[in-house]
């Protein structure tokens, strides 16, 4: 233990009864409270501020301790959530003798260290070794401060915002100036380094990068960019839901598994504020934290994750399949997944493509998001997407304007959504609204609409726009190499066009499978197939299903 370390160390412990709150609280500060804080909270939620103030001040938590049984949100679910906060803190959970069974399953869904049965007396038996071997355990781990890389950057480049982006979204600590700020000159004088090239990246170890591209820049932070071997049992293209759910199954089965990621990982999931509806997560979660556990899943399992590289071909050679590089390097395996997923389709309307990047977004661009406090946010778009992105911007913006070219947006979005945005003050939902033209000097600051069911036309104030519209799937890179619809959309298994009993040209002695593609042990799954369902839950449900698909096609061949 370092002495300066540990006065700002705590110990939680959460548990809805007063009583048994103050007697844990008791016990521990008998046993460690010279050397932990201990901090009590009475519900999840309390627990959870508590954590977040924590947090804020720098402050670190050694150990978490919750009640199983408590109202509005279990110790598992508060466990769950803290993890995302404090991942590296030791988990309890504290039970009753006939909730024994509900403790094993934490083990798997929060990877608990331990549980404990109420009551525990004496605490010198049954409470202090567990906890002392915890406290041991987490003393043992590296807790320094994150180092954080540093951009300088304008405040209204497109490249300047890709760049904050990609840091985001692959969860690299950094902090941003505005390169006309004391502080971005002075980095940029000690650099060596000026304004006319920006965005101008330093690495925690100091390394200078001068408008990077992606692929340097993943390189330079410590991100995976090279696979570690030169043939593999799967590989997996694309890192959504669908691409990380194949990760997941494909490394957790046996499968030597590599996921080739273009951006982060995610997808287009990745980017939502807050999921709702699924499965498991009841107080819903956001993309980036459902990517970065399903991202420790893969790789616990043992794949490797590569980031930044660009897939540009594939082809069948001999036995093997192999994925194709935009450097010109190549990659074999015995099968493949395409999970690319979908991207958002851009907006047609004059001006608005000069200003992407400066006012204009596709997607959430959840790192500009404290940047819009105060004010007026636009989102165009009638699905889940546009109204979850909605809902987050509302708590920083003065008003939130949702535009739907259709007439309503209940057929296209979710139940729960629709009340939701319903029930927030400052979101207003313009329905047959459609942008005809966008206008601004350096960024947006005027959007003309026009309302489709009167004609009329008229000009706003706007410096932000976030656009949620259609589903353009990523294949174009795949044209005449697999069957696609008149979309674009991957064809697979029963949906292939038959020549007799086969597609044409099929090699095989046997009928496609399900997912796969018309190159035999080349699967698709996910938004990028031809008629899938487009939702998170189906996305996982086909990357594990185009696993077991894989294993049938290596055991047939």
């Amino acid at each position: 233990m370092r002495p300066n370390d540990a006065a700002r160390t705590a110990i939680l412990t959460v548990d809805d009864d007063p009583g048994v709150s103050r007697s844990v609280a008791r016990d521990l500060r008998r046993r460690y409270g010279a050397d932990y804080r201990i901090v009590r909270a009475e519900s999840g939620d309390q627990g959870l501020d508590a954590l977040r103030e924590m947090k804020l001040r720098g402050d670190q938590v050694a150990v978490l301790i919750a009640d199983y049984r408590m109202p509005q949100m279990t110790g598992i679910e508060f466990l769950e959530q803290a993890m995302d906060l404090y991942p590296t803190a030791r988990r309890v959970l504290l039970t009753a003798y006939a909730d024994t069974d509900a403790a094993i399953d934490a083990i798997n869904v929060v990877d608990l260290d331990h549980y404990l049965l109420k009551p525990w007396d004496p605490p010198e038996e049954k409470l202090y070794p567990v906890l002392d071997d915890l406290l041991e355990a987490w003393r043992a781990t590296d807790h320094r401060p994150v180092r954080e890389a540093k951009v300088v950057a304008h405040r209204w480049s497109a490249r300047c915002a890709d760049v904050r982006d990609f840091l985001t979204r692959n969860q690299v600590p950094y902090r941003w100036y505005l390169c006309d700020s004391p502080e971005g000159q002075r980095l940029l004088a000690a650099a060596g380094a000026d304004e006319r090239r920006l965005p101008v990246v330093i690495t925690a170890d100091g390394d200078v990068l001068v408008e990077p591209t992606d692929a340097e820049l993943a390189r330079q932070v410590g991100l995976d960019t090279k696979p570690a071997e030169h043939f593999y049992d799967l590989v997996v293209v694309g890192g959504g839901p669908a691409g990380l759910g194949a990760a997941v199954y494909g490394a957790s089965e046996g499968l030597r598994t590599v996921l080739v990621e273009r951006l982060a990982p995610g997808g287009q999931a990745g980017q939502s504020s807050r999921i709702e509806n699924y499965l498991g997560f009841p107080d819903g979660v956001s993309g980036a934290q459902l990517a970065d556990r399903a991202r420790r899943q893969a790789i616990k399992f043992g794949a490797e994750l590569i980031t930044a590289r660009e897939v540009v071909g594939i082809e069948a050679s001999g036995s093997a399949r192999t994925v194709h590089f935009d450097d010109g390097e190549s990659l074999d395996a015995h099968s493949i997944i395409l999970a690319t997923g979908v991207s958002y389709r851009q907006l047609t309307a004059p001006g608005l493509a000069d200003l992407t990047g400066r006012g204009v977004y596709y997607g959430s661009a959840m790192s500009e998001a404290s940047n819009c406090d105060g004010q007026d946010v636009y989102v165009v778009g009638g699905a889940n997407s546009a109204g979850q992105a909605a809902v987050y911007f509302a708590r920083h913006a003065k008003t939130v304007t949702i535009l739907a070219r259709a007439a309503s947006i209940d057929a296209s979005m979710s139940y729960y959504l629709v009340q939701q945005i319903a029930a927030i003050p400052n979101i207003t939902v313009r329905t047959c609204a459609e942008i005809i033209e966008g206008n601004g000097e350096e960024h947006l600051e005027r959007l003309t609409l026009r309302d489709n069911s009167t004609g009329v036309v008229e000009t706003v104030d706007a410096q932000w726009l976030f656009v949620f519209i259609g589903a353009a799937p990523r294949t174009e890179w795949l044209d005449g190499v697999v069957v696609r619809d008149d979309h674009g959309f991957v064809v697979a298994g029963p949906d292939l066009p038959l020549d007799g009993v086969l597609p044409r040209g099929w090699p095989a002695e046997r009928a496609p499978y399900h997912l796969e593609t018309s190159i035999p042990g080349v699967f698709v799954a996910g938004d990028a197939r031809a008629d899938s369902a487009k939702r998170v839950a189906s996305a996982v449900g086909e990357g594990a299903m185009a696993v077991m698909l894989v294993h049938r096609y290596l055991e047939k061949r």
